[in-house]
C-alpha cells in the first residue's frame, strides 16, 4: 500500500499546517486526490497543496490522469474539466439499496446534462476549426 500513496505536506517554520493525500495507481497511470486538511485557513493553500503540487507530482512521475475529485465549478478555471467516473457501493439492506439505485438512475441523466453544459464553458483553447 505505501507505493500507492503520496502525501503532500505544507509547512510553516518546519511545522506541518496542511496536507493532501493522493491514492496512486501507477499500473493504470492514475492518481486520485481530494483527501485534504489544514489546521488554519490560508488563501489558496488548498489549491496549492491539493492540486498544483499533485499535478507537479503526476508530471514528474509520468502519471497520465489526475482525478481531482467531485464537484466544484471553480476547478474549471484551473483546467479541471468535468468528467464522469464510476463508483461502486455495496448496501446490505435491500430496501435501502433499491432506494439508492432509483436515486442514482434519476441522477444519472441530470449529471450527464450538467457535464455537457459545463463542457460548453471550457477555459481551455479549442482545437475545433470554425467554418
Amino acid at each position: 500500500m505505501p507505493d500507492n500513496l503520496h502525501l503532500i505536506i505544507a509547512q510553516r517554520d518546519q511545522t506541518p499546517i496542511a496536507a493532501s493525500l493522493l491514492v496512486v495507481d501507477k499500473d493504470s497511470s492514475k492518481a486520485y486526490g481530494r483527501y485534504w486538511g489544514a489546521i488554519e485557513h490560508i488563501p489558496c493553500l488548498h489549491f496549492e497543496t491539493a492540486y498544483y503540487q499533485a499535478i507537479e507530482y503526476c508530471i514528474e512521475e509520468e502519471i497520465q490522469t489526475f482525478e481531482g475529485g467531485a464537484q466544484g465549478e471553480h476547478k474549471m478555471a484551473r483546467g479541471f474539466l468535468p468528467t464522469t467516473i464510476q463508483s461502486a457501493h455495496y448496501i446490505v439492506d435491500p430496501k435501502f439499496a433499491k432506494a439508492v439505485q432509483h436515486f442514482l438512475e434519476r441522477e444519472h441523466a441530470g449529471i450527464g446534462a450538467y457535464v455537457d453544459e459545463l463542457g460548453e464553458h471550457s477555459p481551455l483553447k479549442s482545437t475545433k476549426v470554425q467554418l
